[in-house]
């Protein structure tokens, strides 16, 4: 298991854990982050990444994209 900010660009994974405080837990489920989803990174810029989820592309930063455990 490791932080979806160290997934290699254009490779699907599956969520396995999403940590931080519950208002975190919630931001990010409300994004489409949920345990057992499939997501990929698409792009980095700086300190934020592309994320495809559920057919949607958002940007979270990397300090989120720690949160979000592969």
């Amino acid at each position: 298991m490791m932080p979806l900010a160290y997934a290699d660009l254009g490779q699907p994974q599956i969520i396995k854990k999403i940590g931080g405080n519950p208002e975190m837990k919630k931001h990010l489920e409300d994004m489409g982050f949920t345990v057992g989803g499939e997501v990929s990174v698409v792009s980095s810029i700086g300190e934020n990444l592309i994320v495809k989820v559920k057919e949607s592309r958002v940007a979270v930063s990397e300090e989120l994209a720690k949160k979000i455990m592969i």
